[in-house]
């Protein structure tokens, strides 16, 4: 007989990461020679700037090579804490920092050390892939606010006063924001702000790790007020500013009394990020040569301007225009119901498939982000990709018909 494969229901309450999925799809179409042109995964495809690669090889030869304390080394808490006051004129103090394996983990030790079953989090669509997948491994509930194209998908402070009750224990957003590049500007977080400084039991998760990639001039922290700075936890990282995903350094800074229980949760299921990563991350953020940063926000900007340009010449597309990050998120339900006469495109899966395999060309749905009429496109490839990736996907789109 054979034996039980019975999985935990916590694990079946999640899915798998469709960013991961798509990547994963592409690259088995790579392994058998196929062209594709990956506009799936968030990875910028800049390399870790040398300065950085250098503090890391410094690192193995002075042998931080040991178990690193759970919060993180001190002197990187300590630039952290630096970098929040320099850059964002945020006031914290070293023990308010954490230090965790990616700004994943960061996001995963806030919502389960504050969620018990059944808490409400309040989730402004679309979303992170992940956000509403971990809040599930909490059994919370999520709340999802619907935002649209015409407001550049940012919710608004009405949305979130009126979802408020005695379970809601959380909001949690980005900005800039993945997948649509939303920035929220002073004013507008000013406004969120006030509505949760009128829930004393309500606090904000402010996922901001694609602070750096922003065209907007000035990037705006909603932990800038005093008035609910206390109720803040701030995301960020090195992955996305710094070109530094595989290192897997993100971090937080909390009020203290959550700061305490995430590193008592991080202690007994990760313990400390890596030694040598957390040396390199620590020459990032320290660093006053910020030439390289500035100069993939250009990249990133210039691209962006490109994909515009090339999704406004296809018909059936319908978008903003992001202010950061590195993705543009259009409305694609005008193809629904169309055919190339032997596959029919009912969804945003549908067309996302359709586009792997008839334009080799790797995009995410965006059902994995809570809005279905959606799919993202990641600009962190070169132009020359992205104009040979739309022509591939103009060319196969003009094949559907009613």
């Amino acid at each position: 007989m054979a034996k039980a494969e019975k999985v935990s229901d916590r694990l079946n309450r999640i899915s798998v990461s469709q960013t991961l999925e798509m990547a994963q799809r592409s690259r088995e179409l790579v392994a058998k020679g196929v062209d594709i042109i990956d506009l799936s995964i968030g990875q910028p495809d800049f390399k870790t700037p040398s300065h950085i690669k250098e503090a890391a090889k410094r690192a193995i030869d002075n042998d931080y090579t040991f178990y690193t304390p759970v919060a993180g080394y001190k002197e990187l808490r300590q630039a952290i804490v630096n970098k929040f006051k320099k850059e964002n004129n945020l006031d914290f103090d070293v023990n308010q920092i954490v230090v965790s394996n990616g700004a994943k983990q960061a996001i995963a030790d806030v919502i389960l050390s504050m969620i018990n079953a059944g808490d409400e989090i309040l989730v402004p669509v679309p979303y992170w892939v992940s956000y509403g997948e971990i809040i599930n491994l909490a059994h919370g509930k999520n709340v999802f606010l619907p935002t649209d194209v015409e407001d550049n998908y940012k919710v608004k402070p009405q949305q979130i006063r009126d979802a408020i009750n005695e379970k809601t224990r959380l909001f949690i957003f980005s900005s800039p924001s993945n997948p649509a590049g939303s920035v929220y500007s002073k004013e507008e977080l000013r406004a969120i702000a006030e509505v949760v400084a009128e829930n004393e039991n309500l606090y904000v998760i402010s996922d901001e790790i694609y602070e750096h990639i922003n065209f907007t001039g000035k990037h705006e922290s909603i932990a800038q007020f005093d008035f609910i700075k206390d109720r803040v936890i701030v995301i960020n990282g090195v992955s996305k500013g710094y070109a530094m995903t595989g290192w897997r350094i993100g971090y937080m800074a909390a009020p203290k009394w959550i700061a305490d229980n995430c590193i008592k949760l991080q202690g007994q299921y990760t313990s400390g990020a890596s030694s040598i990563s957390q040396m390199a991350a620590l020459e990032a953020i320290s660093s006053e040569d910020n030439i390289y940063t500035l100069g993939m926000n250009a990249a990133f900007r210039r691209r962006r301007d490109l994909i515009i340009e090339l999704i406004s010449n296809i018909k059936g597309f319908k978008t903003n225009i992001p202010q950061g990050a590195f993705y543009v998120f259009p409305n694609i339900s005008e193809f629904f119901g169309k055919s190339d006469g032997y596959i029919m495109i009912k969804n945003a899966s549908d067309l996302a498939l359709y586009l792997l395999n008839e334009a080799h060309v790797a995009v995410v749905p965006g059902n994995a982000f809570g809005d279905p009429e959606c799919v993202r496109f990641s600009y962190a490839i070169s132009r020359e990709r992205i104009g040979v990736a739309f022509g591939r996907i103009k060319e196969a789109l003009e094949r559907l018909h009613d």
